[in-house]
């Protein structure tokens, strides 16, 4: 099964984030490093289950009312 690749205006919407911020978090690691989709360019993207996995851990810190 191939994984889908999600790019950053994707990911800053579903994390509700800036592009920088974004950038940001992966720089501390609190965020996974994006994937390089081409050998030559600047163009990257993030595996969707990373994105999922980063929400739902985000989503387990919440406190439950």
């Amino acid at each position: 099964m191939s994984q889908r690749i999600i790019r950053c205006p994707d990911v800053c919407g579903r994390i509700g984030v800036s592009r920088s911020s974004l950038y940001r978090l992966v720089a501390v690691g609190e965020f996974p490093q994006p994937v390089k989709l081409s050998t030559q360019g600047r163009a990257v993207g993030w595996l969707a289950t990373d994105v999922d996995r980063y929400i739902e851990a985000r989503a387990a810190t919440r406190p439950v009312a």
